[in-house]
Formats: C-alpha cells, structure tokens, sequence
C-alpha cells in the first residue's frame, strides 16, 4: 500500500476536502477536485432518512465522474440502519463510505449520532463492523478528539474502528464540547497515528501551504482534510500540493477577477444542479468566502444576502471589478 492509497483507493494528493453540510454538494466537490483535492465526501446524509426514502438523502449522494474519488458519508447511531444506509448508498457507486462519529451539531449528536458516539466506543465498533460488512468499498470512520475533556478517547475509539474493519480514520483535534474554537490539538492527532496501522487524516485548521506540510510532519498522519479554508478559497488544494512537492516553489494565488469569475461559476453549477430559487439562497452565504480580503467586504456580504438569481450575483461580481 502506498502513501496516497485508503484501502484499495488512489488518491492523487494528500489534501483533501472535508465534508460540510450545507456546502461541499455536487458543484463544490467538482470545484475543489479540479483544483487537486485528492478526495471529497458529500455532505453527511442521515441513515433513518434513507430507511424512510428520503428523497433529498437520495439527491446528496448523486456522484459526477468529475469528483471522483468521493465517498458518501451516512450518520446514525443504529449499526443495523447504518449498514443498510451504506448498502443504499452503494447505488451512487461511492469510492469509499465515511462513517460520521465527529459532527458536534445538537441536531445531531443531540439525538446520539455524530460526536455522542465517542461516548461509547463499543457500539463504535459495532457500528463500524456492521457498514465494513455491508459494502465492497474501504470504510472510513471520523471521529474527534473526545467529548469533552473529561472524555479523550480518540485512540482507543479509532483502534476499535480499526479493528472492526476501517481503512482509515480522520480524527478532528477538537472535543465535541469545543466545537470549532481553538486550540487544535495536534498531539492527539499524532497519538491516534501512532496507536493504528492504517492511514489517518489530520483535520482542524489547515488553513495554508505552510500549515499542512507542518501538520503533516508533526503528527505524521498520511493526509490533512481542509474544510472552513477551503471557503471561497478552493486554490488552497493546488497551494497544498505544490508546496508539498517544493517547498521553496511560488504558491499561485488567484486575482480578485478570476476568485469573483470562479464565484459565478461554481453557482451557476449550483442552479444546473438543484435550480435557481434553492442554489441562490445557499449561495448568498457561499459568496461571503471569495470576498473575504477584498476592500468593502463587509458591504459585499450584505449585498450578498439579496441576491435572488444568477444574473443578480453577475452584476455584484461587476460592481466589485469596476470599482477596483
């Protein structure tokens, strides 16, 4: 097996996209693999919605040839619902199930799914057992530092998986009571490295070149997963990879022009994929990511939170060029 491999998987490079609800849909999974993410995972889809015939469960597992390879990632805390979750998600072709056990969000980890499992490592196991046995693709478990602090179990949780059949584990170097505050803690990621054998993806504030390639080597995890600084910023994967290659290349950074035209693009996938009327509204929070930097900003993301179609982003990505 080599370095860039998860299970019987190649992945082209070593950054790859976190899945994040309510962002990475089909058209920004697209995005960001052409930009050279090794990887990406859909939006986090829910096992008892499946088991219901959820017809909007369906539609996040939709897989271009354009993405690939992708995983689709279920949640659930029945390991019975959660194989069968898998084996429907099997219909979409996926490279690779990801198992959700970090999601810190109180809809779910409120109802004992995502991060709540870290309470209970044993049905972990069986969870994870159970999906490995249900599917022909690698399975990958994400998990947290812990629940809270009293409650760091990342190593004992991601051997268990490992033992129950995972392909790898992605651990995020946060608690499920700190959310998404800071500190990261790299040393639990770099404890969970060296308690498998199987790869292990470090994720939590890779936000640049220099920082992966400083994950990387600290924690000595295989892959780093980029998920809020890939927002408005999908350059960050080409940045990643070139800088891993060469440390001493030039990072290529986009103009204000191309950041605005990737902007209108990626929506306009948006609005061939799921229409106009859903694809702008998801879209007024997306914009806020590529003007982040640019002078007015704050204006800008107010601006954002009135567009109604396509045409209406056009003429805001105008407005900003004309005024430069």
């Amino acid at each position: 097996m080599t370095s860039n491999q998860i299970g019987s998987v190649k992945l082209p490079s070593k950054a790859l996209l976190a899945p994040m609800a309510g962002v990475t849909d089909r058209a920004y999974r697209e995005l960001c693999m052409s930009m050279g993410a090794g990887f990406c995972v859909s939006e986090m889809v829910s096992s008892k919605a499946l088991s219901f015939g959820s017809k909007k469960s369906e539609e996040l597992m939709d897989i271009s040839s354009q993405e690939r390879p992708c995983g689709i990632q279920i949640f659930g805390d029945d390991p019975s619902c959660m194989a069968e979750a898998a084996e429907a998600a099997m219909r979409h072709n996926p490279d690779i199930i990801d198992i959700n056990m970090g999601c810190p969000a109180p809809k779910i980890s409120g109802n004992g799914s995502g991060s709540a499992l870290m309470k209970d490592p044993e049905l972990c196991g069986r969870i994870t057992d159970a999906v490995v046995k249900a599917v022909s693709v690698p399975v990958t478990v994400k998990i947290r530092k812990g629940w809270d602090d009293d409650m760091i179990n990342a190593p004992e949780v991601a051997i268990i998986c490992e033992q129950a059949g995972a392909s790898a584990i992605t651990v995020h170097g946060r608690t499920r009571k700190q959310f998404y505050k800071p500190p990261v803690d790299y040393d639990i990621i770099r404890q969970v490295k060296q308690s498998v054998s199987i790869p292990v993806i470090a994720n939590g504030d890779v936000d640049s070149a220099q920082k992966a390639k400083q994950v990387l080597d600290y924690t000595g995890c295989d892959f780093v997963m980029i998920g809020r600084a890939s927002l408005g910023n999908p350059w960050i994967f080409t940045q990643i990879n070139t800088y891993l290659d060469n440390p001493g290349a030039v990072l290529y950074f986009p103009t204000i022009e191309e950041k605005l035209n990737t902007m209108v693009a990626q929506v306009a996938k948006m609005v061939e994929y799921k229409g106009e009327y859903i694809a702008l509204r998801q879209a007024r929070k997306l914009a806020s990511g590529y003007f982040k930097g640019i002078r007015g900003a704050a204006s800008l993301r107010n601006d954002a939170g009135k567009i109604e179609t396509l045409d209406d982003l056009i003429r805001l990505k105008n407005k900003v060029l004309q005024s430069i």
